[in-house]
């Protein structure tokens, strides 16, 4: 079993209009839901691909009674979130289909109470003894330590289970000392995390400081791996046009199954990139196109880097 842990679930509302336009009314043309939030969209895009996973984190008020319901109603993901006092939060992605951009609204996420994260922590630990690997994904929500993450990733490493990290801020350069087994920050939380923006010497500066290794996601450029088995960047055939929400949640999908199908590391960076790809082309937050999957894992380049 895969566990997936987001500490700042959402239920993912997407808007499609014809053409967004500031300081002027929109006809809504389609409306989706989606349980949300990054560790849900991973564990969604690996139930897809045939692997058993758990999800945990906070779920509350009528937007958690939603999302739980939602998760209940279609084969997937075991729900394991943790009941709390205030209400999940809501994102708004609007789709510009003439342009094929994404505005995304975020709400803040609700207040965790001491006791909450209490019962949430033993639910973990719980859990870990039943888990192959874990995924660590999202923001915290307020109240929670901002540290929190650095102790998921130890007690995951004292239990022995592998721990993927994907965050950002404050949150990941104390995870990151924790030294997590993987990461995968985008251009700018790397960035963030190193002072650099130039790829390979940010990846390589965030695994020196304490990750075993980093996959640093590029947007259309795809992915840049630093490992102790060598260093790799991964693209596309194109860039894709569409919803880029859930995109690199896809790829983290990917690296999970990958290291539980023990494949060797091009590879697992083909079926991120394919899956990240897809996900773009799909029109609902979190989802992937199958065919469109299928197609581009064949046509994903891998080199040394």
């Amino acid at each position: 079993m895969i566990l997936t842990v987001t500490l700042n679930t959402a239920l993912d509302i997407t808007y499609r209009v014809r053409s967004l336009r500031p300081h002027t009314s929109h006809r809504v043309s389609e409306v989706a839901e989606r349980p949300g939030g990054k560790g849900v969209n991973v564990a969604r895009v690996l139930a897809a691909l045939g692997h058993e996973v758990t999800v945990t984190g906070f779920a509350g008020g009528p937007t958690g009674a939603v999302l739980r319901k939602a998760l209940a109603g279609v084969p997937g993901p075991v729900d394991a979130l943790v009941p709390i006092s205030a209400a999940t939060r809501r994102t708004i992605a609007v789709v510009d289909e003439l342009t094929g951009d994404t505005t995304q609204l975020n709400e803040p996420g609700p207040h965790i109470t001491p006791g909450e994260w209490g019962a949430f922590l033993d639910r973990y630990e719980e859990l870990l003894g039943g888990a192959s690997a874990v995924a660590l994904c999202g923001s915290l929500p307020p109240g929670v330590p901002v540290g929190a993450y650095a102790n998921l990733v130890r007690t995951a490493r004292s239990a022995g289970v592998p721990v993927l990290l994907d965050t950002s801020g404050e949150p990941l350069r104390r995870g990151v000392a924790a030294r997590p087994d993987l990461i995968k920050p985008n251009a700018d939380e790397l960035a963030e995390l190193t002072g650099s923006h130039e790829p390979l010497r940010a990846t390589q500066d965030a695994r020196r400081r304490g990750a075993h290794a980093v996959v640093a996601s590029l947007g259309a450029n795809g992915l840049l791996a630093v490992t102790p088995e060598g260093r790799w960047h991964a693209a596309p055939p194109a860039p894709e046009l569409g919803n880029p929400t859930g995109a690199g949640d896809s790829a983290v999908a990917g690296l999970l199954s990958g290291l539980l199908d023990q494949l060797p590391w091009p590879d697992r960076l083909a079926r991120a990139v394919a899956l990240s790809a897809a996900t773009v082309r799909s029109p609902t937050a979190g989802d992937f196109d199958l065919a469109a999957y299928e197609k581009l894992l064949t046509r994903v380049s891998v080199a040394a880097a």
